[in-house]
């Protein structure tokens, strides 16, 4: 019997697509994008077009697992759920008996599901008394800083890209990263549009953009500062639209004074006059009534002041009106458009009193740091479920030492021997997307979306949420939310009673797969911004009340001549690791037919910088600063601007031939807000490996 299943890509990527699953007698034979959705529309990026070939995937994790051997060794033997739970449950409880906080959750976006990701798992974690994560990974000092000025993480609908007649792509790849907006903004494109890529590396948008400005790694603040400058110099600028819906002008407009476009453009590394044809034409455009949009990623916000670069940013919009158009404005992320009734899944509640929070990004740090009053109980178990710390997080070297502490009770959920598996006392097999429930927001686009299951678990793996209600059970917790199901717990992902949801549906959006909010075409054409104003905060209160700076400024990089000149001089490359184009994050780097398509780990560099270096094009070299170093093959080209290297990640380290990634020479430094890394902060030294 053939049966077809909608869907959802559950990975961290704006576009969260809706997908059909073919079924052949209980067998996923293909995945395919819906052609109905209107943001999909059939298409499919080249990893998640191969999603069976993951789920059914050789190495697939099948059996709870015992580690036999030394942590990192990745020896392990089968027991069963019984044994395997009853072990976790009995640490559990001695360590939560005395000291609740030093047990300690691990997770981020390995799905984006709002079941699977935080829903169960958290009820479990509060009702312990647990330590919190603050899960900073990927983009909280960019949403601190666009919040500061808009309010909310709500921004121009993706269906309306393609109307614009002027497109800035600032810090990202979306050929590789967001292929359904990149969509959008080719029909502009058609249609006569210019697109303009801001990006250090020339990527393969950049490529394809009409100019590309190759700004130093941590500049974008100073480059948003350059161009208010000319804008409101040359009075490129909606008078109108400051006066009624921003605050703080005569204030910005003082600050944008001390920012010359030669100022900014001897920060940035570009030429004066890439600063002042840039504003020119972004104000220029929106004085001609024509829509002009700017779709920011995360990239430009791993740097010390990625948070200001992202806020510099999204004054643009409101200083030349392009918040009038539906096609004009910003999007950074479309997350905060959702009525998500996070405290009903997650019920803070259940918290007696509130705990210490450990920041994922220095998980390294902290596994190491003994017990003090100042820090708490050391952390005594760790749980890791949708993340693999050993290959994402920064600071690796630390990372390492930290889950290798033999007195560290490490258990994971997974669905293959990822780098952290290793490490791991106890695994559990976890289902894929193809094999339970799952409620779906997304941060790209404006439709709720339903994940029916299309097969039954693969041996004897087992969704997030059953772990967490078996584990409850065995810790005698008797709360009735403990026992809520998938469905149940996805009736209560959206608030029904939200005029946004338009009086969501569970069982309706199971059928349909996805269902649009009900959100203004431009939303904030007449002000309306989330702020305490109502208005776009030229001049935030909240920020000078937290200690920052409330007007737009340029923070330069920790690793950099401004900041840091000694460091500056001992290792004078700066290094990006955006991500490569058949991975995310660490997923699919070990599906073979993807892995084959990346090679090996690669590194870009500028043919004067590897002139100077001695090093030849398909060379192996070695990528080193203060905290460690790794090996890779280098690509000479000028893609990467004189002065940067570029290391597409992220690979996991034991399929890298040194045992090493990028994340060896990454910091574990934190951002001016939102508590977020800087993994683009990095200052390396390279030479060539002796054959």
């Amino acid at each position: 019997m053939t049966t077809q299943v909608r869907a959802v890509c559950p990975h961290d990527c704006p576009d969260t697509c809706a997908l059909l699953v073919t079924v052949e007698d209980g067998v996923a034979t293909s995945v395919k994008g819906d052609p109905d959705h209107p943001t999909t529309a059939g298409v499919l990026c080249t990893k998640v077009a191969r999603y069976t070939e993951r789920t059914y995937h050789v190495d697939r994790l099948l059996y709870p697992l015992r580690r036999i051997g030394k942590k990192g060794e990745g020896k392990f033997e089968r027991i069963s759920w019984n044994e395997a739970l009853d072990t976790i449950a009995k640490r559990m409880k001695e360590i939560s008996s005395r000291a609740p906080q030093a047990i300690l959750p691990y997770s981020y976006c390995g799905t984006m599901g709002l079941v699977q990701g935080e829903s169960m798992s958290s009820r479990f974690f509060h009702h312990i008394g647990a330590s919190l994560l603050d899960r900073t990974i990927c983009a909280s000092a960019g949403v601190t800083g666009y919040k500061y000025t808009v309010g909310a993480s709500i921004g121009t609908d993706l269906e309306q890209f393609q109307h614009a007649k002027l497109i800035l792509i600032w810090g990202g790849n979306p050929i590789a990263s967001n292929l359904h907006f990149w969509t959008r903004a080719l029909e502009a494109k058609r249609r006569g549009a210019t697109l303009i890529a801001i990006d250090p590396y020339r990527s393969l948008t950049a490529e394809k953009c009409d100019r590309h400005v190759a700004l130093l790694p941590g500049t974008d603040g100073a480059l948003a500062l350059g161009m208010m400058h000319v804008l409101i110099a040359e009075h490129l600028i909606d008078d109108d639209y400051i006066a009624a819906y921003t605050v703080g002008f005569d204030q910005l407009k003082q600050r944008a004074s001390e920012w010359p476009p030669e100022r900014a453009a001897a920060i940035c590394g570009i030429t004066t006059a890439e600063i002042v044809d840039l504003a020119r034409l972004y104000g220029q455009t929106a004085k001609n009534g024509e829509p002009v949009a700017i779709r920011a990623n995360y990239g430009l916000q791993r740097v010390r002041g990625g948070g200001m670069a992202v806020r510099n940013i999204a004054c643009l919009p409101a200083l030349i009106g392009a918040w009038r158009h539906a096609a004009g404005g910003m999007q950074l992320s479309a997350s905060g458009s959702f009525p998500i009734n996070r405290s009903a899944l997650q019920r803070p509640d259940l918290l007696k009193e509130p705990p210490r929070t450990i920041n994922m990004t220095t998980i390294g740090e902290d596994l190491l740091r003994p017990s003090s009053p100042e820090f708490g109980p050391q952390v005594e178990a760790i749980i890791v479920y949708n993340s693999n710390p050993l290959a994402i997080a920064p600071d690796s070297s630390k990372v390492e030492q930290g889950f290798a502490r033999e007195d560290l009770f490490t258990v994971v959920l997974e669905h293959f021997q990822t780098d952290t598996v290793d490490y791991a006392d106890i695994v559990l097999p976890a289902t894929t997307q193809l094999e339970h429930v799952d409620a779906h927001a997304a941060y790209g686009h404006l439709y709720m979306m339903a994940n029916n299951a299309a097969i039954a678990p693969l041996g004897e793996a087992k969704a997030n949420t059953e772990v967490f209600r078996l584990l409850a059970q065995r810790m005698g917790f008797d709360d009735p939310c403990f026992k809520e199901s998938d469905d149940a717990l996805a009736r209560q992902a959206f608030d029904a009673n939200d005029a946004r949801a338009v009086h969501f549906d569970w069982e309706a959006l199971k059928q349909k797969g996805w269902q649009k909010l009900a959100m203004p075409d431009a939303p904030f054409a007449r002000g309306g911004f989330h702020t305490p104003s109502g208005k776009c905060e030229f001049y935030s209160a909240r920020m000078l009340e937290d200690g920052l700076d409330p007007l737009p400024t340029h923070i330069p990089p920790w690793e950099s001549v401004a900041s840091n000149p000694d460091l500056a001089a001992k290792y004078p490359l700066a290094m990006i690791s955006p991500p490569a184009r058949n991975f995310l994050n660490s997923t699919f780097v070990n599906v073979t037919s993807l892995r084959s398509s990346e090679g090996e780990p690669h590194l870009d560099i500028h043919p004067h910088d590897s002139n100077a270096r001695g090093i030849v094009d398909g060379a192996m070299v070695r990528i080193f600063n203060d905290r460690g170093a790794f090996i890779a093959k280098a690509r000479v080209t000028p893609k990467a601007r004189v002065g940067l290297v570029v290391g597409l990640s992220v690979w996991w380290k034991k399929l890298a031939q040194d045992g090493k990634n990028a994340n060896e020479v990454t910091s574990s430094s934190l951002t001016d807000m939102g508590r977020a890394p800087t993994f683009y902060d990095t200052l390396v030294q390279v030479e060539a490996v002796a054959s």
